[in-house]
């Protein structure tokens, strides 16, 4: 006996690579909903490499009744019109937007790194996908926290232009295309030129001068690891397409080498740790599109610090940073509560 699952947002990036996810991990399902927005409904998209169509279907008229779970990869709007609507259906909301992230009836669930948050569900009968930077940085920082105590983090991001939806991979090609062959750029998406730049600002600017971007990764990392750890981010956007990276630095409450770092992370559920100190021995966003690891590379001692070391961790944020994440929150969520599959 499988359950009722319901993709909302099933025509954006996130969505289908939910689909992808859910076929390819063979999630134990009865019944699969497509859903989307009036604008979508009656189009058609496709249950992974399945080849079984789907007919997508409108939110505004969807019967939550009877449905076991819903993965939401639509945005906060339709989440607050439509997520508390499904719950008090019964039917579990597993939400990738921002807007229930620090919400405290809410958990923030990185089934590695705090699998035991999974019961307070009930609560809201919501759980929160958290940012797809946070996600992989937490993965990394879990298993060292558990060994040595993490004071501080400070961690550089490299973010890839997916992370800004099918319209933010659409303005980097069209850029890059119109620099070859000398038309004019105009960014939309993004606030400056992406192709063949970087941009240090990722969602709104705050009163102390940090993008919303960075405070989701502080308040975030505090909610699933430790509210005592330290962190302070630069989030940057890349012409990248897929994948994101960080340069993290971590200060330890206890000794802790890099040697010692290393075989702890090879070690560690969901982590890939490639890490040769010569040419090739790392890995690059583009490695990781397509790819279910958390990479990690470059890890050494930090000499500015007592107990510190230096990191590289990459990721695809179509996967771990949402839809793989949001998916193995659901398997761990029949595992634990449901048992049904």
């Amino acid at each position: 006996m499988g359950y009722r699952v319901a993709v909302v947002g099933a025509t954006g990036n996130v969505g289908r690579e939910m689909m992808m996810v859910l076929a390819e991990r063979e999630f134990p399902i009865d019944e699969i909903a497509a859903v989307a927005s009036s604008r979508s409904h009656g189009s058609e998209v496709e249950f992974g490499d399945t080849g079984k169509m789907l007919k997508c279907q409108n939110i505004e008229h969807f019967d939550w009744n009877g449905w076991d779970i819903a993965l939401f990869a639509a945005g906060s709007g339709p989440a607050k019109d439509y997520a508390p609507k499904a719950a008090a259906a019964g039917c579990i909301v597993i939400d990738n937007s921002s807007l229930y992230r620090m919400d405290p009836d809410v958990p923030l669930i990185v089934p590695e790194v705090n699998p035991e948050a999974i019961h307070d569900y009930k609560k809201r009968n919501i759980i929160a996908n958290p940012n797809c930077s946070t996600a992989q940085l937490v993965v990394a920082l879990k298993p060292l926290h558990d060994a040595a105590t993490i004071k501080r983090v400070i961690v550089s991001t490299y973010q890839s232009v997916s992370g800004a939806g099918k319209a933010g991979m659409d303005e980097l090609f069209q850029q890059s295309r119109a620099i070859f062959v000398g038309d004019q750029i105009e960014p939309v998406k993004f606030t400056k030129q992406i192709a063949f730049n970087v941009i240090p600002h990722i969602d709104v600017f705050m009163d102390d001068g940090s993008t919303k971007e960075e405070w989701k990764m502080m308040v975030e990392t505090k909610k699933i690891l430790d509210p005592k750890i330290k962190l302070n981010a630069t989030c940057v956007r890349v012409p990248v397409f897929v994948g994101h990276s960080e340069a993290v630095n971590i200060e330890f409450e206890n000794e802790l080498s890099a040697e010692q770092a290393q075989e702890i992370l090879r070690e560690a559920p969901g982590i890939m740790l490639i890490d040769k100190r010569e040419d090739e021995g790392y890995v690059t966003p583009v490695e990781s599109a397509g790819d279910s690891a958390t990479y990690v590379s470059r890890v050494r001692d930090d000499p500015t610090v007592d107990n510190g070391i230096a990191l590289w961790c990459v990721s695809d944020n179509l996967r771990k940073g949402a839809a793989l994440n949001a998916v193995q929150i659901a398997e761990l969520l029949g595992r634990e509560c449901l048992k049904k599959g």
